[in-house]
Formats: structure tokens, C-alpha cells, sequence
């Protein structure tokens, strides 16, 4: 999540390393250039892009404090990539042939000896090493001696409105430690965190919606309002619970028993247990049984006014709540990160591998992919590669801001999300009707126009872009195997000749005007602590039903792991398993009407009326086939079903 990565020494890279096969891997590192440095391995990458001369302000002080995590190789880093794929690939012969975690270690992870020799290395160079994991060294230090360990000077850098510290030229390592070292974070010291994708108002204040709701897709016509697109519109609806998405997605008789889930997020809602059980009681989702629902959480937290720890409170409700109504038997595990850095959200998803605790998990979070730099990127890809080999699968959800123009100026892709080794789960706008029926969905994307003051028209009609499912071709990603004949070239080769990764790959709920009911403690202006309940959306919401739904067909394939379920996703395109979304399923263009509490609590402040369109995601398009909004579509019946062995 962070920027740029440059040369490389001897005709040996990082992409050499960590080889592309087949398209599967591509962590944007360019080709190798001979070495500045005679004796030194220089490591690719870790050069931010923005480190340019005309930015340069000089030398960083020599006393200046850091701290820097460097990663490991491990014993075969290329075999690890290798055996990912194949294991996960239902075309290969060693699909489902996954390892223990202590297989995976032992077979791909860091050596003794590498360790050994990488702390030495360190120490010697006046570095305090703080941490030794099977993944990575952490040390602290002044700049000095940072300088020293990684053969680079520090210098500061304009960037933005803000001036941060950078390597003048790629960190490098001794060649003796080469094969040892896989990267290295943390040289630069420019902000960088993850923002949990959703619409969620701070959950340390209360948030309600008003009504009139529709309690299914087109239960309720806003008569009294205007037309829109030449016909009176439904008010959107209260909020979709368990039953109603279990029935659009082809649940059927599965519920998900068996199946561990995982869920990564930053800090923990202290109020989990109580809201989670009392909104499953409420919507019938099937009491949480003992021990069901548990959490794995750090010793401590840090950033927590940086991060807005509260806001994430919400995040980790509506994914707890949103898993269990899907999939009401599934183990839930919720592993919370120290805050919304980088290094804490990989040192969870670590957790996850390292002791198995879950075969899927589900990743609300993420960031742009203008922010991401190639050092980390490796780092994420090695860990989604341990566990593709132990039979995990990572779900991250695409993002809330389309083609991120409105909210960057430049269009592009989220990140993790952008991974060739992760599903990226897109959104849409859902349309449930009388008798839990299945109706249509579009793609998630929405514009917004106020009621006139007279009532009679919607101001500027359609109105403004507000919000809408990630998605687009990655400028870093190579194309995976798994997309090519199935991704259309004017998507995949947008950004190059040869083809990059398009986001997403499958898709499911997330409009907020479409949205879901969940329930979380709140604060009222009272400053009682009270359960409340409201709707809500976002691809943080498509992440975890998709994540339930994937638990439903493990349990259909008797309990088989299903792994980096892409390539096996892929290979169901173009059948009857999935809704074919589009932005104009009926033929027309889409909208629903809304009335909102302008003080997001009572109408003591007002309410506001406005129109929302459907299916209108920036400049990306739902449309029929492969599209960069939905992926392949949504799960239809049939899809859990299609997993069962036979």
C-alpha cells in the first residue's frame, strides 16, 4: 500500500525471485540493471517513485529514529509460488493437495541458518533487533546505522504537502544474503494506511435511517414523489437480513456447518458478543453457539486517534453479522489488527496462515493502488501464497469509490485487492422481492439528487456521483492465468500490451440503498450506550457474503477446502451459476427514493428526500459477460451446489 520500486543487480530481481508464471504474479518490479554496488544484492522496489531529485531536501539526520521490518526469502521462493498455483488450479494435478502449515514452513519458509544470518548481519551493522517471526526481522535504529545495514543514504523528500524520509537509491544486502532476503519495509516514513470500505457513519455516535422503506425491493412506491426515468420509483429498502440474502445466492438447505471463517480488521468492538447475538435472535439467523464465535487480538493497540479505532467497530459488526446470516453454522474468528498500518494488518493475516485459523477469510479493507509500493506487495502476495498452499483463500473487498477518479483524480484500482493471489469481491444493487424472490441486481454505483423545494422535480437530475463499486485494470498487476479468455483485451490490456489484472472477480450485494440491517451499540446524545440497528452497504458488506457463501460450498464439497478459489471460479464463467449483472437489467434505467434524517438521528433536524440511480458506477460499466463492477457476476443457485463431489 504504499509506492515504487527500482533496480535490481546482477540479472537477479525480485520478479526473479518471486517468478510470473503463467501470468499468475506480477508485483511491478522492473527489470534488473548491474550493480552500483559491488558485493551487495540491491533490493528492487524499495526506492519510493516519489524519491526524485527535484524532490530531494537533503540529508536525513543521522540521528534520526526508525524502524524497518526486513522480510524473508525463505527456502524456495519460487517453488512457493508454483506449488500456489498449481495446488489451487482444478486443471492441475495437484489441485487440493494442500499442506499443513508446518508443511508449508518447512518446506517453503526461512531457514535457521537464513535467520541466523540475517540478524547477524543487522546487529553488526548497529541495529536493534526487536522481533524474529518466520516471516520477517524488525529492527529499530538511527539513520546512521540503517544507512550502514542497507547501502543507501536517507535523504528527505517533498511530497505533497508533507516532507518524508526515503532511500536515495535502493536498499541493498550482502550478496552472501541474497537468496535470504525477500524485501525490505518501512526505509521510508510516508503515511500509509487502510481505510475500512463501507458507508459507515462513526459508530461512536448513533446513526438512524427514516423512513418510508420499502421492507422488500418494490413493496413500497413513493407516489407522492416525482417520477424518475418516466416512472414512479420505490423507496429503498429498511435493510435485507440473513433470509432474504440466503434465498438471492442459492443457500439452500446449506448453512455453512463445519466451515472455519476468518476476519481481518483493525482494534475490536468491545460490544461484539452482546450485538452479534442480539441481532441474530432479532432476524432469525440461528443462535451463536459456544465457542462459535471467537477472537484473536493483540496485546496492544497503537494509532487508535490516527485510525478512527471507533470506526471500525462497525466494520467488524456488519462483517460478524453479515457471515452469520449467510452462513448461520460457520466458525467466525476475528483476528484484529494493533491499527491500520500495513505491518499490523499483514502481521494478522500471518496469524491466520501461521496456525490455520480459518480456510477463508474476509478482508474489508484496503487502500489505492497509487499508495502501494512493490516491497509490500511482496510481502502481502508471500502471505496469500503460504496460504493458497494450505488451502486458505483471501476475499478483499474492491472498494467503495469506482474508478477513483472523483475521489483521486486518477483512475485506478484498490489494493489488496489488485493481488493476482486474492478473490476481489465487487458490488451490486440488489433487488429481493415478495417471497424472498431473486429480482435483478445492476452494478453498485449511485447518483444522488435532491427534491426541489417545491417538491415537484429532482434537482440537476440524475445528480452527483457519491459512491460505487472498485474496479478497473491494475497498472502493476500482471494478468493472471485465470483471466485470460474470460477478461475481455479492451479491459485486460487497457494499461499494456500484454495484458494487467482486472478487478473485480466475483461480485455480490453492496449498495447501501439496497443494503443490509445491522445492529451495533451506539452512542445517543444522552451519552447512554445503546443497540440500535440501521441499513448499510459498501463492498465491505459484498466481501463477507461473499466469504459466507464460499463456506456454503466448502460445506457442499463435503468440507474440502476450496483454497484461492479464482481459478475454480473462472472455470464456472459463461454457466447458469452465476447472475449475469448488468446496469439495466429490466430495460430501463434504474432509481429508488430515500428519506434521511439530516442529523442522522430524529427529525428534529430535518429530513432529506432524495432520488439515488442504480447502476451508475463512474466511468465503469456492468454489462453482459465479464465486467469490471461485478467480475464474473453474482453466485445464482446452482453455484454452492456446483461444488459438491460427486
Amino acid at each position: 500500500m504504499r509506492s515504487n520500486r527500482a533496480k535490481a543487480r546482477a540479472g537477479v530481481s525480485l520478479a526473479a525471485t518471486l517468478p510470473m508464471l503463467t501470468g499468475a504474479l506480477a508485483l511491478g518490479i522492473p527489470a534488473a540493471h548491474a550493480a552500483d554496488n559491488p558485493g551487495r544484492h540491491s533490493i528492487a522496489g524499495t526506492k519510493p517513485a516519489w524519491a526524485t531529485a527535484t524532490a530531494d531536501k537533503g540529508a536525513t539526520s543521522n540521528s534520526s529514529q526508525l524502524s524497518a521490518r526486513v522480510y524473508l526469502a525463505g527456502r524456495d521462493a519460487a517453488g512457493l509460488a508454483a506449488y500456489a498455483k498449481s495446488v489451487s488450479d482444478p486443471a492441475s494435478a495437484s489441485y487440493g493437495k494442500y499442506l499443513s502449515a508446518q508443511q508449508a514452513q518447512t518446506r517453503f519458509g526461512a531457514t535457521k541458518a537464513q535467520v541466523t544470518a540475517v540478524t547477524s548481519w543487522l546487529k553488526s551493522a548497529g541495529l536493534k533487533v526487536t522481533g524474529v517471526t518466520q516471516h520477517y526481522v524488525s529492527v529499530t535504529g538511527d539513520v546512521a546505522a540503517a544507512e550502514k545495514a542497507f547501502g543507501t543514504k536517507l535523504h528527505d523528500y517533498a511530497k505533497g504537502a508533507g516532507t518524508y524520509r526515503a532511500p536515495q537509491q535502493a536498499a541493498s544486502v550482502p550478496d552472501s544474503l541474497k537468496a535470504a532476503v525477500l524485501t525490505v519495509t518501512g526505509l521510508d516514513n510516508a503515511p500509509h494506511k487502510a481505510n475500512h470500505d463501507d458507508a459507515l457513519p462513526p459508530p461512536s455516535a448513533v446513526f438512524r435511517n427514516s423512513g418510508p422503506f420499502s421492507s422488500y425491493y418494490g413493496s413500497n412506491i413513493a407516489t407522492t414523489l416525482p417520477n424518475a426515468y418516466g416512472q414512479k420509483i420505490p423507496y429503498a429498502v429498511e435493510g435485507y437480513t440473513g433470509k432474504q440474502l440466503r434465498a438471492a445466492y442459492g443457500a439452500g438447505k446449506y448453512t455453512g456447518k463445519g466451515v472455519r471463517v476468518a476476519i481481518t480488521d483493525a482494534y475490536a468492538s468491545p460490544t461484539i458478543a452482546f450485538d452479534a447475538a442480539t441481532y441474530a435472535k432479532k432476524h432469525g439467523d440461528g443462535a451463536w453457539k459456544t465457542s462459535q464465535l471467537r477472537q484473536v487480538l493483540p496485546d496492544a493497540y497503537t494509532k487508535t486517534t490516527e485510525c478512527k479505532a471507533d470506526g471500525w467497530y462497525g466494520e467488524e459488526t456488519l462483517d460478524v453479522e453479515a457471515v452469520h446470516a449467510v452462513a448461520p453454522d460457520a466458525q467466525v474468528t476475528y483476528v484484529g489488527a494493533a491499527s491500520c498500518y500495513d505491518n499490523d494488518l499483514l502481521d494478522s493475516l500471518s496469524k491466520v496462515v501461521d496456525n490455520h485459523l480459518a480456510d477463508i477469510v474476509s478482508n474489508s479493507w484496503g487502500d489505492i493502488e497509487a499508495n502501494q509500493t512493490p516491497d509490500l506487495a511482496a510481502a502481502y502476495d508471500q502471505v496469500f501464497q503460504f496460504g493458497a498452499v494450505e488451502g486458505i483463500g483471501f476475499y478483499f473487498s474492491s472498494g467503495d469509490n469506482g474508478d477513483e477518479v472523483a475521489n483521486t483524480k486518477t483512475k485506478q484500482v484498490d489494493t489488496p485487492a489488485n493481488s493476482a493471489w486474492v478473490t476481489a469481491v465487487g458490488g451490486t444493487s440488489l433487488a429481493v422481492g415478495k417471497g424472498d424472490q431473486y429480482q435483478w441486481e445492476t452494478g453498485w454505483g449511485t447518483d444522488k439528487a435532491l427534491l426541489s423545494s417545491d417538491g415537484k422535480s429532482w434537482v440537476n437530475f440524475p445528480g452527483a456521483f457519491t459512491s460505487g463499486a472498485g474496479g478497473g485494470t491494475s497498472k502493476t498487476v500482471a494478468q493472471p492465468f485465470y483471466q485470460k479468455g474470460v477478461v475481455p483485451d479492451s479491459l485486460a490490456k487497457a494499461n499494456s500490451a500484454t495484458g494487467n489484472r482486472v478487478v473485480p472477480d466475483i461480485a455480490a450485494i453492496a449498495d447501501p440503498n439496497t443494503g443490509f440491517k445491522v445492529g451495533q451499540t451506539q452512542t445517543f446524545p444522552d451519552g447512554s450506550q445503546q443497540y440500535s440497528e440501521y441499513r448499510i452497504g459498501g463492498t465491505s458488506l459484498a466481501a463477507p457474503v461473499i466469504a459466507a457463501v464460499q463456506a456454503l460450498a466448502q460445506e457442499a464439497a463435503g468440507g474440502q477446502a476450496l483454497g484461492f478459489a479464482n481459478p475454480a471460479i473462472y472455470a464456472k464463467y459463461g454457466s447458469k451459476l452465476y447472475h449475469d449483472v448488468t446496469d439495466t437489467p429490466t430495460g430501463s434505467e434504474l432509481a429508488v427514493a430515500r428519506v434521511d434524517f439530516v442529523n442522522g438521528l430524529d427529525a428534529s433536524g430535518g429530513l432529506a428526500t432524495s432520488v439515488r440511480s442504480l447502476g451508475k458506477d463512474s466511468s465503469l460499466k456492468a454489462v453482459k459477460g465479464y465486467d469490471d463492477v461485478t467480475g464474473v457476476g453474482t453466485p445464482a443457485n446452482g453455484y454452492v451446489e456446483s461444488y459438491r463431489r460427486h
